[in-house]
């Protein structure tokens, strides 16, 4: 029997698989890119040997199970490339996840839950040491470089079963037209880089990226380009900024529901593909609405909370370390709006990229050039180290964070910081104001779309920093730290931590100010809900 024959799916109407021995493994892809990263990559794929239970010298990617101890698929596919490769974060690095999926083989009575990643091979150039890095263990014979192109699911090439399935889902340039894909991949690589936007304007980024890849796409619109344009509104989920994904889910998922609804229309495909763009671009105007929502909502807030009727006051004092639009813009526009003579503006530096002090130069510069020739009107901005927070957050009227997602049952995610900023502020000033100002876009459930995971950034930000200091001991720090260790190495190591974002209960917030007014818990939890059930909808099935 060919070895296709004894492959299942999941899915299948009799589910042969229900008496499989179910196994979840990681599946790890190597790409290089020989003549630059604009131009086209290889894979490397490694030729089982006979000492393996399954497949031997059948082709595949870097493959293992997921151990119980393993915190996440992610970490399984680390501890096998080092295992099986010698491979670190020093020559790789990742560079997409792919959408798992489930198949059963009877052959080998196995049901395998596969979870596909792709990194790349860091060249000399960048640190690296290009494919002299591979060592492999006793687990291969061989391994080769591959077109990605000639990768099929097909007997005679050699691969282990469902190869071509696996790589499609982290190199969709393989079924997408070429400026499709092109444009996705640029997209991401754009929202992948972009540490200085907020999430309102990288949801921007993504939404103008899905309508690029939609307006690139030829031929008949069905069912399978419906999967292949679903696909690329999950990668731009999950490939582009993950931690600050949740309006970029929000907004796509909102956008695939008037799709849908086009996509049954009895009109030709040149209609059908016309009125999606412009679904595409009324969501994209109407955020625009929706952030002058937020500002006004902000403004009305205030305007109750310390403002009343009984007691008029000369000046209030803000601290914030959030550098996101809707902050920066919302706090000028309530300020110019309200009866305040003073605002007294708070705003921590933000190390390492010290988003804090480009903040503060900003609603500076935007308050001489609109503001200040409004009479009775002073902005007293003072900019705090990080270190500072605690004395920073003393007599202080409202602690204003931003958000990049809200959920019922973990609280609000922003920027690393805000945490200590609440803290204190709870201790110092207890009767101060914490205020989450977001979109209700922000408000993610627990759908298994977007992982809570640390977004471990590049330590090079911080050691960037140090050195432009000169900070003594850096070389040190940077020459020991490899951001990889096995329990076999050195007894000491150094590890530099460069985390962007962390939880702050939902318990210590005292209001949450929306596009839709201020939020309870209940309108949260229903927001969650509905996304579930439309992120189930739309992406369950790929």
């Amino acid at each position: 029997m060919a070895q296709q024959s004894q492959i299942t799916d999941r899915s299948s109407s009799n589910k042969p698989s229900d008496n499989l021995q179910k196994r979840a493994v990681v599946s790890s892809l190597i790409f290089t890119f020989p003549d630059g990263e604009s131009s086209k990559p290889k894979v490397a794929l490694f030729r089982r040997s006979d000492k393996v239970r399954t497949y031997r010298h059948h082709l595949a990617p870097i493959s293992g199970s997921i151990d119980p101890t393993d915190k996440d698929p992610l970490t399984a596919a680390w501890r096998e490339l080092h295992e099986e490769t010698t491979l670190t974060p020093t020559n790789l690095t990742l560079w997409r996840v792919g959408k798992p999926f489930t198949f059963g083989d009877l052959s080998v009575n196995r049901e395998w839950t596969i979870h596909p990643f792709a990194f790349k091979l860091k060249p000399p150039s960048q640190g690296g040491q290009g494919e002299a890095a591979i060592k492999t263990d006793w687990e291969h014979e061989s391994w080769e470089w591959h077109d990605p192109d000639s990768v099929i699911d097909d007997e005679n090439f050699g691969g282990v079963p469902r190869l071509h399935e696996t790589l499609r889902r982290v190199w969709f340039e393989c079924e997408m037209d070429e400026h499709a894909g092109e444009a996705l991949a640029a997209g991401l690589k754009r929202l992948r880089e972009d540490h200085e936007s907020g999430a309102h304007e990288l949801t921007a980024i993504a939404l103008t990226t899905f309508r690029e890849v939609i307006e690139q796409t030829h031929g008949r619109i069905d069912e399978t380009w419906w999967w292949m344009v679903r696909m690329a509104a999950w990668h731009l989920v999950k490939n582009g900024r993950e931690n600050m994904g949740a309006a970029t889910l929000n907004a796509l998922l909102s956008v695939l529901v008037a799709m849908d609804e086009i996509l049954n229309q009895t009109t030709d495909n040149g209609q059908k593909r016309d009125r999606m763009l412009s679904a595409i671009d009324f969501h994209l105007a109407n955020r625009k609405a929706n952030t002058a929502r937020v500002k006004d909502a902000f403004t009305s807030y205030i305007q109750s909370a310390f403002l009343g009727t009984e007691s008029k006051r000369d000046r209030i004092t803000m601290l914030t370390l959030s550098s996101s639009s809707t902050i920066r813009d919302s706090i000028l526009d309530a300020f110019a709006s309200l009866d305040i003579r003073t605002l007294e503006l708070r705003i921590l530096e933000s190390r390492p990229l010290f988003e804090g002090a480009s903040l503060a130069s900003s609603i500076y510069s935007r308050f001489k050039s609109e503001f200040g020739s409004i009479p009775n009107k002073n902005l007293d901005i003072k900019v705090y180290t990080d270190a500072a927070a605690a004395l920073a957050a003393q007599n202080v009227d409202i602690v204003l964070l931003g958000a990049d997602r809200i959920c019922s049952s973990k609280g609000v995610s922003n920027k690393t910081g805000s945490l200590p900023i609440v803290l204190s502020a709870k201790h110092v000033t207890p009767n101060a104001k914490i205020l989450v100002l977001s979109e209700l876009e922000k408000v993610v459930g627990d759908d298994g779309i977007l992982e809570d995971k640390v977004e471990d950034n590049d330590p090079g930000e911080v050691f960037s920093a140090w050195r432009n200091e000169r900070v003594k001991g850096t070389q040190v720090l940077e020459d020991s730290s490899t951001g990889f260790k096995t329990d076999q190495e050195n007894s000491a190591t150094i590890e530099v931590k460069n985390i962007y974002f962390e939880w702050v209960p939902l318990m210590l917030v005292d209001a949450f100010v929306s596009d839709e007014g201020v939020l309870d818990e209940t309108i949260i939890e229903n927001k969650s809900q509905q996304l579930g059930k439309l992120a189930s909808k739309y992406f369950d099935d790929l």
